[in-house]
């Protein structure tokens, strides 16, 4: 894990993010290396995907402070909008609570930001009607004064994210690039941290590699 924080970061990418949640005590531990390889400059996020409990989530996000989380994502079910608020309103004020990667549809999205459950909203436009839904999220966030983030599959999120002024950054999740790659031509790389829309080709950008993709076709 330290081997490949360090190697994020050795590229430039300025915020790191971990999973957590398997093991509460262990999980300290691994934080505590975590922030030892990155050093004190770049900011750590944490992914528990549901996992705790609302107080447990809490002593978490506590324990986790001393470490300089930044980002506690998911820290009980996207489906628990009570229990996100609750840890929302107890969590350190530096720690932002994230959720929203699971989100269909606009009122998905609505419900979360009318219970005051997220610091930062996330979505992700395979799952949420494509960029239609995108777009409507971004809007509710404008209304909101709430942030997004956009979830995975960064080749579809660099533009739409360009286009939204409530993005705020994002998710470079290497196995999803790691796909990308192998099917399309045209994916943004990341250049000091940052990905930038490419303006020579038309749409996204991206070719597909019709003859690479037909070894994936059923």
């Amino acid at each position: 894990m330290q081997k490949q924080l360090c190697g994020w970061v050795e590229q430039g990418i300025s915020r790191v993010k971990m999973k957590v949640g398997r093991d509460a005590k262990v999980d300290k531990r691994r934080v505590a290396a975590a922030r030892k390889s990155i050093g004190e400059e770049v900011d750590l996020f944490v992914d528990a995907n549901g996992a705790y409990s609302r107080k447990q989530a809490i002593a978490q996000a506590h324990a986790f402070e001393q470490f300089g989380v930044r980002w506690f994502e998911e820290p009980v079910s996207s489906d628990d909008l009570e229990g996100l608020r609750f840890i929302r309103n107890h969590a350190p004020a530096g720690i932002e609570i994230a959720a929203g990667e699971y989100g269909y549809d606009v009122d998905y999205f609505r419900r979360m930001l009318d219970a005051g459950a997220v610091d930062v909203l996330q979505a992700d436009a395979t799952r949420c009607c494509g960029f239609t839904g995108f777009l409507q999220a971004a809007t509710l966030c404008d209304a909101y004064h709430v942030p997004l983030s956009s979830h995975c599959a960064p080749a579809l999120h660099v533009h739409i994210g360009c286009a939204t002024p409530a993005t705020r950054h994002a998710e470079y999740f290497h196995d999803h690039t790691r796909i990308e790659r192998m099917i399309f031509d045209g994916v943004a790389e990341p250049g000091a941290g940052a990905l930038r829309a490419g303006l020579d080709q038309p749409g996204l950008g991206l070719i597909l590699k019709r003859a690479d993709a037909q070894n994936f076709a059923i």
